[in-house]
């Protein structure tokens, strides 16, 4: 049973302090995000190049093809990188990413196994730079980025697919943390909606706190048996200040943060959201209100407190334990 099935009424949604859309959209969203920066986290281009400029690390940009009398050049655009990942600038929802994980001779793999030709390629860029995948179907480039080595750590954790981190920051406080490992069901995509898993997990320390799929609870990865009791975020600390430093570098009060833990180069910013889902609530077992509602009862500081200052309170005043 999802945490939202077990508290049916809306008292009783209140009462856990689950947050829904309208009041999401209304309350925060609408009010703490200032609708002119939309462009710098809507735009996966814009926000690799601002996070590059607060001095995060982000994933390797290969190339943008912007127009079709391009299409071609991406074979040779990629052919000294053993891997890449094919996406759209103004994508959401993980739509319209395609991952290569090896290629040879216009053979190119995906991660799956299946494999796709030159024609396949040329087409998936072709259907991107029409907008197939973007947001309100408006003309999009297509980003071609090196392909994340994700931590050694994860194996088991995801499926054909790397692993991800969201975290929601409010007002430069990390709030809410979730992980959303792939699975076969979803396509080798952290997308829970398509059936990836999404893994609760606790501010202070970086540990899973529990996990579901398809918003009912589970023990193990649906396709590796892996224990999700086990899985434990390293760098922890460093993720977090970084996804909490993406309020200075967006002006954005309410957000979702994207990162992931490459084997070389540890954390890194994916993307940005300014409109993040909440199904975070249902893999932590908790609503969001009564952790914004405290960062909001904060007020304003004479001197603002810097990102790890953020964080160390964060850590101090949301911690929880396991609930596997």
């Amino acid at each position: 049973m999802s945490l939202l099935s077990q508290f049916t009424s809306p008292f009783k949604l209140r009462e856990r302090g689950i947050m829904g859309m309208n009041q999401r959209n209304h309350s925060y969203i609408g009010r703490y995000n200032d609708r002119s920066l939309y462009p710098l986290v809507d735009d996966k281009l814009k926000t690799k190049l601002i996070a590059k400029q607060a001095g995060a690390t982000v994933p390797e940009l290969i190339g943008v093809i912007d127009s079709q009398v391009y299409v071609k050049r991406v074979h040779d655009m990629v052919k000294d990188w053993p891997g890449f990942v094919i996406k759209p600038a103004q994508g959401s929802g993980g739509k319209g990413i395609l991952v290569i994980i090896r290629h040879k001779d216009g053979i190119y793999v995906k991660p799956s196994g299946a494999e796709i030709n030159k024609q396949d390629v040329e087409r998936h860029i072709t259907n991107t730079l029409a907008g197939l995948f973007s947001l309100g179907g408006k003309n999009d480039v297509a980003m071609v980025e090196n392909l994340i080595q994700f931590d050694d750590v994860f194996d088991g954790f995801s499926y054909e697919g790397v692993p991800d981190v969201r975290v929601i920051v409010f007002k430069g406080y990390p709030v809410m943390a979730m992980m959303r490992c792939s699975t076969a069901a979803s396509d080798g995509k952290a997308n829970l909606h398509q059936g990836a898993v999404g893994v609760g997990i606790d501010i202070a320390s970086g540990k899973a706190i529990r996990a579901v799929q398809f918003d009912q609870p589970v023990e193990r990865h649906p396709d590796t048996d892996r224990l999700l009791s086990e899985l434990a975020v390293p760098n922890w600390h460093k993720l977090l200040t970084l996804a909490s430093s993406a309020w200075e570098m967006t002006g954005l009060g309410y957000m979702g943060t994207d990162m992931v833990l490459d084997k070389v180069y540890g954390p890194m910013v994916l993307e940005l959201n300014a409109r993040p889902g909440l199904a975070i609530q249902t893999a932590n077992g908790a609503g969001l209100l009564p952790r914004l509602q405290h960062i909001e009862n904060l007020g304003v500081h004479a001197k603002p407190p810097t990102p790890e200052e953020r964080v160390a309170y964060a850590a101090e005043q949301f911690g929880v334990k396991s609930q596997f």
